[in-house]
């Protein structure tokens, strides 16, 4: 082995080891955001407390009673709120960060294609037209049937999307572009939703529509945690064939990629960890595109580091937002899409300010 080869192969090592420490370290990061999390509130613990109540769910639920306050605050209310956070945070930053290599654009969203449109349109049907819309759900679960009807819709956008490409090719810009129409579609349904119902049913759209963890529980958490996992797994498996688009098509398909194939199947898989997330939690911006270009200021390109990477940081962000807008104006709680617009905004201003668009571009 020359020395050229030698030096090329420590940078590589030495590349290699710098990002397992950068996602080592934002691991560690969301660790004790999530410790800080559990305790903040109007009825603060300590840290030690809540350790020792996350030891017992693990080693000894049976000890935890129902008249202990504390048990019932951290587990009941605080935990299931903080699990999914993190949950929605790596579905939606691993979205964007999949559908950027896919569509090799930065700029690109679950937002962007259009689903948040969609869900938000099958939200506010669900909102308007209640049991007529599903009527074989009872009208007491009228919550599940938005939930219900934002994953459907959520879905059905990506589906038009693979029908138009069907018929014009599945290149970047035609699937950009069918997104950024569907998108303009629903929104226009969401118009006329808002047009057509009552104040009541007016302020509970608007109030889906800003963003939230209000409806975290157990069993929220129990749907999204396996189709979470799930999703990531399959989306790191593709890390390779992703790097390889990277080049172009035309590489890749000399390199034995099926780019069609790949491309629809990671947007399947991106748009279903997507909208099962936002089906609960309700429209949150910028996750999609902060975790990703993060990431790529700290380990660079390669999707098989920037895939986890962006999964740790939309989780990081996602908790520390939320965690925010329940505690800055307690008792009163601000829809946590509200701080993501704030905080996204600020982010992107900073960039263009600082003259980094090479980063975004």
């Amino acid at each position: 082995m020359n020395s050229n080869t030698k030096n090329l192969v420590s940078i590589y090592h030495s590349g290699k080891e710098r990002k397992v420490f950068v996602i080592g370290l934002l691991s560690a990061l969301l660790l004790l955001t999530i410790i800080y999390a559990l305790n903040a509130g109007s009825y603060h613990l300590s840290s030690g407390r809540i350790l020792e109540i996350l030891a017992q769910v693990i080693t000894n639920p049976s000890s935890l009673t129902g008249s202990d306050s504390e048990s019932i605050i951290v587990i009941e209310f605080r935990l299931p709120r903080v699990i999914l956070a993190i949950l929605t945070g790596i579905s939606l930053s691993v979205a964007g960060c999949v559908m950027q290599a896919l569509l090799r654009n930065p700029l690109v969203s679950p937002f962007t294609l259009g689903l948040s449109s969609a869900a938000s349109f099958g939200a506010a049907m669900a909102i308007v037209f209640g049991p007529v819309l599903l009527p074989f759900i009872p009208q007491e679960y009228q919550n599940e049937t938005i939930i219900l009807s934002a994953f459907l819709l959520g879905w059905l956008s990506v589906l038009l999307i693979y029908a138009i490409s069907r018929m014009k090719g599945s290149s970047g810009a035609t699937l950009i572009l069918s997104g950024v129409v569907i998108g303009y579609i629903f929104t226009a349904g969401v118009m006329i939703m808002k047009y057509l119902t009552n104040d009541e049913k007016l302020r509970e759209i608007t109030l889906w529509l800003m963003g939230g963890m209000w409806g975290a529980n157990w069993g929220a958490v129990l749907v999204v945690l396996p189709i979470t996992l799930i999703c990531l797994v399959f989306l790191e498996s593709l890390s390779w064939d992703l790097n390889s688009l990277a080049a172009g098509d035309d590489v890749a398909k000399n390199l034995g990629v099926n780019v069609n194939r790949l491309r629809m199947k990671g947007l399947f898989v991106a748009t279903l960890a997507s909208s099962a997330c936002l089906a609960f939690t309700g429209i949150i911006g910028f996750i999609g595109l902060m975790g990703p270009h993060i990431g790529r200021m700290l380990i660079g390109n390669d999707n098989r580091y920037l895939i986890p990477c962006s999964a740790l940081l939309g989780a990081l962000i996602l908790l520390l937002s939320d965690t925010t807008a329940r505690t800055v104006m307690d008792p009163v709680e601000i829809p946590v899409g509200v701080i993501m617009y704030v905080i996204g905004g600020a982010f992107f201003l900073i960039l263009i300010l600082r003259g980094q668009h090479r980063v975004i571009t």
